[in-house]
């Protein structure tokens, strides 16, 4: 069964919003090869509306970085109830979320990523949806902005440490794992 795998950029103090403002000082080689490489094990990009819309405004206009060239050929799969049209290959999931991504999970192929964490988790942890949770933590403080799962219900969520890698630069790569 392939793994929905949700990936976000956290600072110390919990902050995760507007992460191209306070993550480029530390996304070096080292870093951009590691996602990279994470990259090659999904076949599938999972997004909520709001990381949506702001990723398709701007990623489908690079070129030429491997990264971002992956990124852009991903097929993804956006989750709204808002939106009727979608680009930037994209498919909008139509109906139950939940129901849905169950069913592709079930399907033959890679892992599904996600970045971000957001509104669309409510519906993920809420049905057991997201089978391991990647935490990049980043060495500053950031202040203010939104946190980690802020408005998503946690109470139920266990985990277990499966990994860690630390970079040169101090950031810390996260594994967790959901417990039942």
């Amino acid at each position: 069964m392939r793994k929905l795998i949700e990936s976000t950029f956290v600072s110390l103090d919990g902050v995760i919003e507007s992460p191209e403002k306070w993550t480029a000082p530390f996304f070096d080689t080292e870093n951009k090869q590691h996602a990279y490489t994470e990259l090659a094990q999904y076949d599938t990009f999972l997004l909520g509306r709001a990381t949506y819309e702001k990723f398709a405004a701007s990623w489908p206009k690079i070129h030429g970085d491997p990264y971002f060239d992956r990124i852009n050929a991903l097929p993804k799969l956006v989750a709204s109830t808002t939106l009727r049209d979608v680009t930037w290959n994209a498919t909008l999931i139509q109906g139950d979320v939940a129901a849905e991504l169950w069913r592709l999970k079930r399907q033959p192929g890679k892992n599904i990523i996600k970045y971000g964490t957001g509104h669309l988790d409510r519906t993920l942890i809420q049905h057991g949806l997201i089978d391991e949770l990647h935490f990049a933590i980043f060495p500053t403080v950031v202040g203010s902005g939104r946190r980690l799962f802020e408005g998503v219900d946690t109470s139920g969520l266990r985990l277990e440490l499966v990994r860690t890698k630390t970079f040169a630069n101090g950031v810390v790569w996260i594994t967790y794992r959901p417990t039942v």
